[in-house]
C-alpha cells in the first residue's frame, strides 16, 4: 500500500528530474555584488548555479524507486526511534523574554523573540501530497493542533514542494501573517485566497524590513521546484536570514551542498546565532546528493555560514527517502566527532519533536 501511494505521489510531482552533477574543487568564492547578477534566472525558469539540473528524468526516478538495489526503511515501524514530547502550549503563548525556538517536525520551527513570532515551512497535514488521503504520510503524530498556535507574525517558505508548502495549513493561517516567499510563488498564495498585500516575493540577496526590529533576507540554496507535471523550475527556492533585534537566524530550507553559496552567505552576514539545517532525506546518496545534504554536508554548511549553534531538521517526520528515521542523527553525531578538535567546539544537535528551548541558553 505504501509503495502504491508513493509511486502515485511521484507521478503527480514529476519529482524525478534530479541530477548528479559534480562540484568543482577549485570553485572561488564570488563577491556578493557578482551574485546579485541573476545568473539563476533563465528563459526556461530558474536554475542552480553549481550543478547540472537535467541529467535525470521522471522515469529514472521511478526506476530507482521501484527497481533500485537500495533497501528502503519501514519508517512507520521505526517511528519509535524519533524522540517526541508534548508541546508546552502555555509557554508558546507566553514566551520567554529572552526568546525561544520550538521544533514541530520536519522543517517547521516556531521562532519567538522580542515580541515577534516566525513560522517556517508550516505543514499540519498528515500527507505531504496534493491529496488529503495519499502520499508520504507523517509517521509521527502532531504534538499540537493548528488551533493551539500563538498568533503568527511572519511565515517564511523555502520552496513549493508539498512537504514545505502545505495548502491546508496556509488557508488556516489566512491573512494574519506576512508571508515571505521566493520569486514566482505569490500567484499561488493569491489563488489560495491570501491577500496579495500579505505576500512578499523575494529573489536571492533581497532584503525586507518586516518591522522596526525585524529584517528578512532571501539567500541562495541548491534545490528545485514543482507542484505538478508542467511547472518544474517555474518558481525559485531559497534559504532565509531572519534577524530580530540582536538575534540572527539562518534557515537553510531544503538544499544540497556546494562550496560557494553557503560560504558567500557566511561572508555576507559574518555570523549567525542559530542555524536551522536539514540533515535527512539523503538516501540513496547517488540520486539525492544534488538537492538534499547528508549530515556531513550539514556540518559543512554550519561551518560555512559561521553559525554559533545549529539544529538539525528535515528528518524523523515524513517517509521521503530510504534511510531509517534515526540514521541522520547517528551520522550527525559521527560527523561532529570527526570535526571536533581541541580548538574547535561544534554546537550542533537535534530537538525532540515538540520541544521548546530558550535562545540564549541553547546548548545542543
Amino acid at each position: 500500500m505504501y509503495l502504491k501511494t508513493f509511486v502515485m505521489l511521484i507521478a503527480v510531482f514529476s519529482t524525478a528530474l534530479v541530477s548528479t552533477g559534480c562540484y568543482s574543487s577549485t570553485a572561488e568564492l564570488p563577491s556578493i555584488k557578482s551574485l546579485e547578477i541573476p545568473a539563476h534566472h533563465t528563459p526556461e525558469g530558474f536554475k542552480n548555479l553549481y550543478i547540472d539540473d537535467g541529467d535525470k528524468n521522471f522515469f529514472s526516478f521511478v526506476n530507482m524507486r521501484l527497481f533500485g538495489p537500495e533497501q528502503w526503511a519501514d519508517h512507520q515501524a521505526l517511528a519509535a526511534q524519533v524522540p517526541t514530547q508534548s508541546v508546552n502550549i502555555e509557554r508558546l503563548h507566553n514566551p520567554s523574554t529572552a526568546g525561544q525556538v520550538t521544533w514541530l517536525g520536519h522543517s517547521m520551527f516556531l521562532l519567538q523573540h522580542q515580541g515577534v513570532t516566525v513560522l517556517t515551512d508550516p505543514i499540519f497535514s498528515d500527507y505531504a501530497s496534493p491529496f488529503s488521503f495519499t502520499g508520504p504520510k507523517r509517521y509521527i503524530p502532531h504534538m499540537m493542533n493548528y488551533s493551539q498556535l500563538p498568533d503568527i507574525d511572519i511565515v517564511v517558505i523555502s520552496h513549493n514542494h508539498y512537504d514545505h508548502l502545505d495548502a491546508a495549513t496556509i488557508m488556516q493561517l489566512g491573512n494574519t501573517p506576512q508571508y515571505y516567499v521566493p520569486l514566482g510563488l505569490k500567484a499561488w498564495f493569491v489563488d489560495a485566497g491570501i491577500n496579495p498585500k500579505r505576500v512578499i516575493e523575494m529573489d536571492w540577496w533581497d532584503m525586507q524590513q518586516a518591522n522596526t526590529n525585524t529584517q528578512i533576507h532571501a539567500t541562495p540554496s541548491q534545490h528545485w521546484s514543482a507542484r505538478g507535471l508542467g511547472d518544474r523550475l517555474e518558481t525559485l527556492w531559497a534559504s532565509w536570514v531572519i534577524t530580530i533585534g540582536d538575534y540572527q537566524v539562518f534557515f537553510a530550507g531544503d538544499t544540497g551542498y556546494n562550496p560557494v553559496q553557503f560560504k558567500a552567505i557566511g561572508a555576507q552576514f559574518k555570523h549567525f546565532d542559530l542555524a536551522l539545517i536539514p540533515i535527512g532525506a539523503y538516501a540513496p546518496r547517488w540520486f539525492m546528493k544534488n538537492y538534499h545534504v547528508n549530515p556531513e554536508e550539514a556540518v559543512q554548511i554550519y561551518q560555512d555560514v559561521r553559525a554559533k549553534k545549529a539544529i538539525g531538521m528535515h528528518w524523523g517526520t515524513y517517509p521521503l527517502t530510504a534511510e531509517a528515521p534515526i540514521d541522520p542523527v547517528l551520522r550527525l553525531s559521527e560527523a561532529l566527532i570527526q570535526q571536533q578538535t581541541s580548538t574547535l567546539t561544534l554546537n550542533f544537535g537535534v530537538f525532540a519533536i515538540g520541544e521548546t528551548r530558550g535562545l540564549h541558553r541553547l546548548n545542543l
